[in-house]
């Protein structure tokens, strides 16, 4: 395959593209804050990093960090339908980056783009489902001695990687930026949340007050989903297979049901769960007329959209990221953004603000696997405490807010044993 250096839709967008990025970064605090720091020390310096991450505003601002550190980045898309194709566009025509992304591309040129990212090898990789990580371990073993180590950014990815290091097939470490509590607690739960709300009204134009929404899963992201659901006027249903996550959605307030048994009385299903089959043929088959069916896990196997497809007479497309389909008995369900992540695909992905602590959790992370990745084992690591209180103390600077410190006698007290009540 040849050495493109690049390959995105039009150049021509680059300055629409450059406002937008620019339009985030008032947004992104911490990150420009690391990108001052990353200029001055340079911890990056040499360091080769290919990216398969949604190529956006927010990822655009992470990317200029990481160049800033010295690093030469490659830049693939994790979802063919994430790439905001102006912000690809910018960053190869105003920031000399690598970019390999065009939205609605096809699988072969997606993974033919995640291949150009991987070109001329890796240091580092940075991904976003593991689709990259895969690939490599898969189809470009050849590149695997030179790589030293890589963070992964979402649920599902984290789920891949750590079924890797279980089978002995990973290679080398891999810090799950997904776990950071500074990452898992804001962006999944309130990125998640506002964005796929976001999404699904940009798709529908649906008034949410009073309908039956079904979250399926109510992990970090369903949970964010269901608050923010709830907080729109709609009656939520929650459904799980954890008898954990289900206890604590009951303590919430939501009614808990199998899928099953929502399928019959849902108007909106969302699925978040980063599992395949959630909503299935016989799901279907029980579903009211008019129901719309989404999908905001990583992968777009969440809705069984061959069933979906086997099941009806005909199929349109109604709205952009609409698309109706006729069963047999005349019953209409709607899909939303083919299945795919629908807070990328019809809105604009998480809100800057949020992005910012997960991507300084990325930034710190490369950098630290810059240093130490030769001392880390071959497994899923998670993020160091420290850059977790790192983000959480700038993000912190940023709003404006202060907090108390412990006395010295506080301090003493938490680390004695001998002292009771």
């Amino acid at each position: 395959m040849a050495d493109r250096p690049y390959d995105v839709a039009d150049l021509g967008l680059a300055e629409a593209g450059r406002r937008r990025i620019a339009w985030a970064e008032r947004e992104m605090p911490v990150l420009r804050l690391l990108r001052e720091r990353f200029a001055r020390e340079q911890p990056l310096r040499g360091v080769r990093i290919a990216a398969c991450l949604h190529v956006t505003t927010e990822t655009a601002n992470l990317v200029r960090t990481l160049q800033a550190g010295g690093a030469d980045v490659r830049l693939c898309a994790s979802n063919p339908l994430s790439t905001q194709d102006d912000v690809a566009a910018a960053l190869v025509a105003e920031y000399g980056v690598a970019v390999y992304a065009i939205r609605g591309e096809d699988r072969d040129t997606y993974y033919r783009h995640i291949h150009e990212a991987l070109g001329r090898g890796p240091h580092l990789t940075m991904d976003d489902g593991a689709d990259l990580v895969s690939t490599l371990h898969s189809q470009r073993t050849d590149l695997l001695p030179g790589v030293r180590g890589g963070t992964e950014e979402t649920t599902t990815g984290v789920i891949r990687l750590r079924a890797m290091a279980r089978d002995g097939a990973l290679r080398y470490p891999i810090i799950a930026v997904n776990d950071a509590r500074t990452k898992h607690l804001f962006d999944n739960r309130y990125g998640t949340g506002q964005s796929t709300i976001d999404g699904l009204l940009r798709a529908t134009n649906v008034l949410l007050a009073g309908k039956t929404f079904v979250v399926c899963g109510y992990g970090a992201c369903g949970r964010g989903l269901a608050m923010r659901a709830r907080g729109m006027g709609a009656r939520v249903i929650v459904t799980e297979v954890s008898p954990l996550h289900a206890l604590e959605a009951v303590m919430d307030g939501y009614q808990v049901l199998p899928v099953a048994e929502a399928a019959r009385v849902g108007e909106i299903f969302v699925t978040v769960t980063g599992n395949r089959g959630v909503l299935r043929g016989e799901h279907f088959a029980a579903m009211r007329d008019g129901a719309i069916l989404a999908n905001s896990g990583h992968f777009d196997v969440e809705i069984d959209i061959p069933a979906l497809a086997a099941a009806a007479v005909s199929r349109r497309r109604v709205r952009e990221h609409v698309e109706e389909f006729t069963l047999r008995d005349g019953r209409r369900l709607y899909l939303l953004a083919e299945g795919r992540l629908l807070n990328l695909a019809a809105a604009e992905g998480h809100p800057a603000a949020v992005m910012d602590m997960s991507f300084a959790n990325q930034a710190l992370s490369a950098a630290y696997l810059a240093a130490q990745a030769a001392q880390l084992e071959r497994t899923v690591h998670p993020v160091p405490a420290e850059i977790d209180e790192t983000v959480a103390r700038l993000k912190l600077d940023a709003l404006g807010v202060t907090i108390d410190t412990l006395t010295d006698e506080q301090r003493a007290y938490l680390e004695s044993w001998q002292e009771g009540t």
